[in-house]
């Protein structure tokens, strides 16, 4: 039976129980229990080359001691050592000094972990699937790692899980133009489920891991930060899927919650590749860690002023970020003269409508910078846009046609050589391609918004994308109402 069977069959098995009656429940329970699996078959190997191996688990809670068995504990006997005895025990393992690194990895993915099943027949049904996957093996690991990127694309119809999914096309694009090289720190500080912190493994083993210690090199240059538990597990687990033996340094936490001031020369980096929540509005008093001048609740904005903030001099950033962010005004428009100013903003790719369906429609862009080094008065002098056109014959992408690695060739041999001004030599005006200056750009307020020059569409624009713009800002205007709404009934409540 094929890996693709094999995980078809699992969710199908997970259709008949009452308590994953959703897409969200469905991953997220297959996350934790591929998440041992893996590290069970992980640690299998661990043994074989290490003599000393000495698992964080006891023997009773390791995956091979009361999942392996085929004819092992079934119905309710399973669902009560799930229940209560094996999350408790992953939720509370002890992870104090010298112990096995594994123990704070297992511990952070299971702080918020449930067992959705209500059926421990169709559990045992589940694990014994899981169980005819072998992660030690290359062949099974390379094809699972394809139904896993498949298992993630389910997120975009997941409610609103699927903003943490971003296609793999973007996230290989915005790495390789990034370039991030051995022994460069590497973060994305809203991590998700892992996609842009797996395309940087790939990229830097590709080119300069060639020795085991260039091996742990990377292992310990790689940092991310997942606000939500399934994204996180997901990440872990996609981790583990690409070789990274204990990730620890993917926490399960709110990088925005720290105020700015506290972040000192040692958390500084030197490439930050993100797309973070937009649309989403921060709890209360986040908006206070940031200076007075960029305090808002908006997501995105506040991710945009903490990555200039981590980037060391020199060290260079792409981040995911909608239209309104580009034209928006007040807030937006300093946090956009700190960016041009402190560092060159010297791309921006416009991506067409429908790239994150159908979890968002609305247009989102792709900016690329490098932090300005000390002195320079103003870092950037000129920006290039590059407008993506949608491949021939399409007017959209959805679930079925998402955007492919090979629409960005066009993009890559414009893209050119970085020069000693902060340019690119080579770069060349086309239908696609225009630049503009910093100058005319502080001119118009910062208005980043800038249409291509080469386009004969003046008209309003597409009815299909204005419509599902206004639904997007309908929608966030609704839940604004709501989250009011819900504020003046507590303060009433409590008076």
């Amino acid at each position: 039976m094929s890996i693709s069977t094999t995980v078809k069959s699992i969710q199908d098995i997970m259709r008949k129980d009452a308590g994953t009656y959703g897409d969200a429940q469905r991953i997220e329970q297959l996350a934790w229990m591929f998440f041992l699996k893996i590290l069970d078959d992980r640690e299998a190997e661990e043994e074989i080359l290490t003599d000393d191996y000495k698992s964080p688990l006891k023997d009773k809670f390791r995956w091979r001691n009361w999942a392996a068995d085929e004819e092992g504990m079934t119905g309710e006997a399973l669902l009560d050592f799930v229940d209560n005895r094996l999350l408790k025990e992953l939720k509370s393992l002890p992870t104090g000094a010298g112990g096995n690194p594994r123990a704070a990895v297992i511990r952070m993915a299971f702080v918020d972990a449930n067992n959705y099943m209500k059926n421990g027949t169709l559990m045992r049904q589940v694990v014994n699937k899981i169980n005819q996957v072998d992660f030690n093996s290359s062949k099974d690991r390379h094809l699972f790692g394809d139904v896993y990127e498949q298992i993630l694309k389910d997120l975009q119809s997941a409610g609103n899980a699927g903003e943490f999914y971003t296609p793999r096309a973007v996230t290989r694009f915005m790495v390789e133009q990034t370039d991030p090289k051995l022994g460069d720190s590497i973060l994305d500080p809203a991590c998700g489920t892992g996609g842009f912190l797996t395309a940087a493994i790939d990229h830097v083993r590709t080119h300069e891991v060639k020795t085991a210690k260039q091996e742990e090199k990377l292992q310990a240059s790689i940092h991310g930060v997942e606000k939500k538990h399934l994204p996180h597990i997901l990440c872990i687990t996609n981790l583990l899927l690409h070789g990274i033996d204990v990730p620890l340094q993917v926490r399960h936490d709110n990088t925005l919650r720290r105020p700015l001031r506290d972040y000192g020369p040692r958390d500084r980096v030197d490439v930050v590749v993100t797309n973070p929540p937009f649309g989403g509005m921060e709890e209360d008093g986040i908006e206070l860690n940031f200076p007075k001048a960029f305090q808002t609740r908006e997501t995105a904005d506040l991710f945009l002023v903490l990555i200039m903030h981590l980037l060391k001099p020199g060290g260079r950033g792409a981040i995911v970020l909608p239209d309104g962010t580009l034209f928006g005004e007040g807030v937006k428009t300093r946090i956009k003269e700190r960016l041009l100013n402190e560092c060159n903003l010297h791309t921006i790719v416009r991506l067409p409508n429908g790239v994150f369906a159908p979890y968002t429609g609305i247009k989102t862009n792709l900016l690329f910078f490098t932090k300005g080094h000390k002195g320079d008065t103003a870092a950037t002098r000129d920006i290039w846009y590059y407008e993506h056109p949608y491949p021939a014959g399409a007017k959209s992408y959805n679930k079925t046609k998402p955007i492919r690695l090979e629409e960005f060739e066009p993009e890559r041999r414009w893209w050119g050589q970085p020069d000693a001004r902060g340019g690119f030599k080579g770069r060349k005006a086309n239908e696609q391609a225009w630049k503009v200056s910093a100058k005319q750009i502080a001119e118009n307020g910062y208005n980043l918004d800038i249409k291509n020059p080469h386009s004969t569409d003046t008209g309003p624009g597409d009815p299909d994308q204005l419509l599902t713009e206004l639904n997007e800002v309908e929608s966030n205007i609704r839940a604004t109402l709501g989250r009011l709404r819900e504020e003046l009934a507590t303060a009433l409540g409590g008076a």
